[in-house]
């Protein structure tokens, strides 16, 4: 049977992921001037992060269930979450071309 706490803490994962994964597509596509240079930094770089909070969070922290299969874990805190923070970056944020900054002042 599975806890409630251990339940709460594998959604905690997942939405942590989530964020991360925006905000380091967002900010891979605001640093880097070529389209596949942010495609292959989010296949690549995001991941990485993703597994090494994935051992902090479930390891010392003791967050999350035991899903039965790494399969499982890879696709359940790992690939959905960089999906999902694609996803939010892409399509529900505006382009970074599109955003207008404000003029800085210089005194």
């Amino acid at each position: 049977m599975v806890s409630f706490v251990s339940v709460v803490g594998l959604l905690l994962i997942i939405g942590l992921h989530t964020l991360i994964a925006a905000v380091a597509t967002r900010f891979l596509r605001i640093r880097l001037e070529t389209q596949w240079g942010t495609i292959l930094y989010v296949l690549f770089l995001v991941p990485v992060v993703l597994f090494l909070s994935t051992l902090v969070l479930s390891g010392p922290l003791g967050l999350g269930m035991d899903l039965g299969s790494q399969q499982a874990v890879v696709m359940l805190v790992i690939a959905l979450p960089l999906t999902l923070g694609y996803t939010i970056d892409v399509f529900w944020m505006p382009h970074p071309d599109e955003i207008e900054l404000p003029d800085t002042i210089d005194d």
